[in-house]
């Protein structure tokens, strides 16, 4: 049975979690048509209400929330008094249900920022389809875009179950509604700024304003280093924190020569420094009433951030320890407290990828990988350089995902699903997984010529045999944001020619091993198309096939998805996207995206 840590699970922000409502519309008519209507279609809302209520959760462990209006929607009064109810009880998401006809513009929701959809019953004995077709065309019409969900078979008028095709829709949109939903009102915390030219970590602030819904928040790095020196901090969990990490987190190989390696006096003063720094970046982000008790209330209200980048390199890491601690224990769905929800913390403060992390975390609820798209390995080049021949899934090529330590523990694959390696949504992780991935973690010293000032990287290697989806958000100027996809697996390599491979790059951080699954088509034609169309250093990877859920949530937020390999009869967009140009999706994506303007205006 599926473990749920209720206890952890709580919204660390400064608002109520977003509640999907749920819209009755029925026939306005009175004199027996109405009136024969009410049971059934109130019974459908409440019925779409508690089937999304028992399967979806907030990424923060909740189960979701439902509101059903108090009457049914038979015109525009009822539709206003829903309004009215929806906005008070904090809705983020709207879906319309209806067996039957009802009057088309005078029942739709119109509130400009909330996503919506339609689920129009197929049943003959009364034309809710027909409503559904009537309700998407004036959406269209108004620009207003809606999901339209109708079910492949007919069903009977009494029949109040939810078929399977209808309940993957529910829950695609209202998984993706409700992450677009949990960013608005948010921040994107930069601790520093440009991290060695990285375009990613070049902030556009209009970009997070318009499709997201969010604010950026910037602190410089030397507030970091204020509060160390000023004890701006729980020194009661910072004592806790210190030695659990003294205790869990095992120390790997110095690669430094031993001429320049730091003493022993000093790496253990470098990790009380590293763990101080991640309590003080986690307060930078949610805040800490501890630190208000302490003389600190200005400290104590943090930043309300749901995710955060670090820059790091290199003018905080040429002086002091390196951000690799603090961004790999943030990510990671435990610490010295247990498990717990990740914070996202991007690594070179690389706002674009994290980004990218935050929107899968809030799909999924699980530890995201942040990973540098670093080297496609063919079977030729392998085969010459260790004398292997790659195979099965690998035998196309390999791509190697790697990254300074920054890297979830959770990514060491010692979680499990079905008796095999996962990383599962936070609030299902064992306290032994939890455990084991600690065991399979080393964290080395810092390469002095790459982090003059030292610090920690993770290193571990990624199990084999996961599905996984590669994502990530470029901004090109003239277009804006643009989505690539790429599902696919994490793959095991024999150890020695892990290690071979593993030393041509730097042998003391995580690594995980990746092949996409191919299509035939570009640029999934094969492993090397993908590497090379990919538009950044970075990745953002997600447990799980999760393409649909991506394509429906970049929909949602008007960003149109560049490239993915996502089967064409899993895709789920608004209906508007079929009128520009139903014969070509991609197209009709990008067209759609352009006309409509961003979620939160233009």
């Amino acid at each position: 049975m599926t473990t749920i840590h209720h206890a952890n699970a709580r919204q660390r922000l400064q608002s109520r979690l977003p509640r999907v409502g749920i819209r009755p519309a029925i026939d306005g008519r009175y004199g027996g048509v109405r009136e024969g209507l009410e049971n059934q279609v109130m019974t459908m809302a409440q019925n779409t209400a508690a089937f999304l209520s028992a399967n979806v959760r907030h990424a923060c462990g909740l189960p979701l929330e439902c509101v059903v209006a108090d009457t049914c929607i038979g015109g525009v009064a009822e539709a206003a008094r829903c309004a009215e109810k929806f906005e008070r009880e904090g809705v983020g998401a709207v879906i319309t249900v209806t067996p039957c006809w009802a009057y088309g513009t005078e029942t739709v929701d119109m509130h400009p920022h909330l996503p919506k959809a339609i689920w129009g019953f197929n049943g003959t004995e009364r034309p809710g389809a027909v409503y559904l077709a009537a309700a998407l065309a004036g959406h269209n019409q108004k620009g207003l875009p809606a999901f339209g969900i109708y079910g492949r078979e007919v069903q009977d008028a009494g029949d109040t179950s939810i078929p399977d095709d209808v309940q993957q829709k529910l829950l695609l949109f209202t998984r993706a509604a409700i992450a677009a939903a949990s960013m608005r009102g948010s921040s994107y915390l930069s601790i520093g700024s440009v991290s060695m030219g990285i375009a990613g970590s070049v902030v556009d602030h209009k970009l997070f304003q318009n499709y997201f819904g969010m604010r950026n928040e910037t602190v410089d790095m030397v507030e970091v280093w204020r509060r160390v020196e000023q004890n701006i901090f729980d020194p009661q969990e910072f004592e806790r924190a210190l030695q659990w990490t003294r205790e869990q987190c095992l120390e790997g190989e110095d690669p430094n020569p031993p001429a320049v390696q730091r003493t022993r006096a000093q790496k253990d003063a470098d990790w009380e420094f590293c763990v101080k720094s991640a309590l003080i970046c986690r307060d930078l982000m949610v805040g800490n009433q501890r630190l208000k008790e302490l003389g600190f209330p200005e400290e104590a209200e943090g930043r309300n951030a749901l995710a955060a980048g670090f820059q790091g390199q290199r003018q905080w890491t040429d002086t002091f320890p390196n951000g690799d601690f603090i961004e790999a224990i943030l990510n990671t769905s435990f610490d010295w407290d247990g498990i717990r929800q990740p914070y996202i913390m991007a690594t070179e403060n690389d706002a674009l990828n994290g980004i990218t992390m935050l929107m899968g975390h809030l799909l999924t609820g699980s530890a995201q990988l942040f990973a540098d798209v670093r080297t496609y390995w063919s079977a030729q080049s392998v085969q010459r350089v260790t004398g292997y021949t790659l195979t099965d899934r690998a035998s196309e090529g390999i791509i190697h995902l790697i990254n300074s330590g920054p890297a979830a523990l959770d990514w060491t694959g010692e979680q499990q699903k079905y008796g095999k390696p996962a990383i599962k949504p936070w609030y299902e992780v064992e306290p032994e997984e939890a455990e084991k991935c600690l065991q399979a973690t080393r964290w080395c010293p810092g390469v002095l010529e790459y982090f003059r000032g030292s610090g920690y990287s993770t290193d571990f290697l990624t199990r084999g045999e996961m599905p996984v989806t590669m994502c990530r958000i470029n901004l090109v100027d003239g277009l804006g944001p643009v989505l690539q996809i790429a599902e696919g697996y994490t793959v095991d390599l024999p150890a020695a020619v892990h290690d071979v491979l593993d030393k041509r790059t730097n042998p003391t951080w995580p690594t995980t091993w990746f092949v996409p699954r191919l299509t035939g088509r570009a640029p999934f034609n094969d492993v090397y198309s993908v590497m090379a169309h990919w538009g950044a250093n970075h990745g953002a990877i997600s447990y799980g096939h999760i393409g649909a859920a991506w394509i429906t949530l970049a929909s949602l937020l008007r960003i149109p998805v560049e490239m993915h390999n996502v089967a064409e009869e899993e895709v789920f967009r608004p209906t508007a996207w079929m009128r520009f140009g139903s014969m070509e999706s991609q197209q009709a994506d990008y067209l759609a995206c352009s006309t409509f303007g961003p979620l939160y205006g233009k």
